[in-house]
C-alpha cells in the first residue's frame, strides 16, 4: 500500500502572535522561544522575522540565538523594566516539498526495528535511540503499552502498525479544546479519553516507546481549509503537533493522529523533541504578571 502521487512544491505564509495582557505589572522577565522554524529535507524556510513589544533589554541585537540539543532554533530575551503587556510575533514563509511515496507493507517487522534500537555494549546505535526512552509527557508505561497491545502482532510491518495505531488514537480520543492543559501527560489524556493535538501526539508516542520503538514530538502549524464559500479567518488557526516515527528504510515518518493522516504539504514543521516540554513555543520566568493566560493567534495562508 502506498500513498497518493506527489505534487509540486507548495508555499505557505505563517504568522504566529502571542499576546500577554498581564493582571499585574511584570517587574522582571526572562523568556525562551522556539519560534524560528527549522529547515528539513522537505521544508525550506524563507524571510523569518521575530517582533517583540516592548523591545527587549539591549534592543533587537540582544536577543540570543542558539541551537538546542535537537538542532532546533532557540531565542532568549529579557525585560528588566516594568511592563503590563507583551506581544511576540513570528512571521515567515515555508516552501514545502511533497513527501516521498511510502510502501507500508515493505517496511520491516516492528519487532525487528525495536530489537535494533535496544542498547548493546559496543554496538553502534542509531541516532534515533534517544527517542525510545520515556519522557515527562510521553513516558514508557504499562498502561500505554496496553492501549495498542493487540496491534503489535508478530511480523507486522512497522508502517502498517503505525497507521493502525494512529487510527486507534484518533478513534479512541475525543478532540476537546480546553479539556486539558500544557501540563497534561499521555497517561492523564488516556484516562480522560479527550484532549487536543498535543495529547493525541503524546499518547501515540508513549505507546510506541512502550513497545521499544523510537518516536518524537513535532510542533508546527496546519493549513486549515474553510468551508466552501467562506473566507479564511485571520488568526483562526492554532499551533499543531504530531508524531514522527523512526523507520530504518524511511528515516522519520510523520503522522498526524489528531486528523488521522500522514503529514504532507499542509503541515509546517517548527521544532521537534522528546515531547512538548522540549519545544514549547514561548515560556518564561517572570516576577509579577498574575495568572491571565496568553492569547495566541495563528494564520496559515497558501501563496501563489
Amino acid at each position: 500500500m502506498s500513498d497518493t502521487a506527489p505534487r509540486g512544491p507548495r508555499l505557505l505564509a505563517v504568522r504566529h502572535e502571542t499576546h500577554y495582557d498581564y493582571d499585574t505589572p511584570v517587574e522582571v522577565a526572562h523568556h525562551s522561544a522556539h519560534l524560528r522554524p527549522r529547515d528539513t529535507t522537505l521544508q525550506r524556510v524563507k524571510d523569518w522575522t521575530l517582533e517583540i513589544d516592548p523591545e527587549p533589554d539591549g534592543g533587537r541585537d540582544a536577543v540570543q540565538e542558539s541551537r538546542d540539543a535537537f538542532g532546533n532554533w532557540r531565542h532568549g530575551f529579557s525585560h528588566a523594566r516594568v511592563h503590563e503587556r507583551l506581544t511576540v510575533v513570528s512571521r515567515f514563509r515555508a516552501e514545502l516539498l511533497p513527501p516521498p511515496p511510502l510502501d507500508m507493507a515493505a517496511s520491516p517487522p516492528w519487532e525487528q526495528v525495536a530489537q535494533a534500537l535496544r542498547y548493546r555494549a559496543g554496538a553502534v546505535q542509531p541516532d534515533a535511540v534517544e527517542f525510545v526512552l520515556g519522557s515527562s509527557f510521553a513516558p514508557v508505561a504499562p498502561a500505554l503499552a496496553a492501549f495498542g497491545a493487540d496491534l503489535f502482532t508478530p511480523g507486522r510491518p512497522l508502517l502498517a502498525l503505525a497507521w493502525a495505531l494512529m487510527a486507534r488514537v484518533h478513534q479512541r480520543m475525543a478532540y476537546r479544546p480546553h479539556s486539558t492543559t500544557v501540563a497534561t501527560d499521555a497517561l492523564e489524556a488516556l484516562r480522560q479519553g479527550r484532549g487536543v493535538c498535543q495529547d493525541f501526539a503524546h499518547l501515540m508516542i508513549g505507546c510506541l516507546r512502550s513497545h521499544g520503538l523510537a518516536a518524537r514530538y513535532v510542533s508546527g502549524y496546519l493549513l486549515t481549509h474553510p468551508p466552501a464559500g467562506q473566507p479564511r479567518l485571520v488568526g483562526a488557526d492554532a499551533s499543531h503537533a504530531w508524531v514522527a516515527l523512526w523507520c530504518p528504510q524511511n528515516d522519520w515518518v510523520a503522522l498526524d493522529p489528531t486528523n488521522n493522516i500522514a503529514v504532507a504539504q499542509d503541515h509546517v514543521t517548527l521544532a521537534h523533541g522528546r515531547d512538548y516540554a522540549d519545544v514549547a513555543p514561548l515560556r518564561g520566568v517572570i516576577r509579577g504578571g498574575g495568572t491571565t493566560p496568553p492569547h495566541v493567534a495563528v494564520t496559515v495562508e497558501p501563496l501563489p
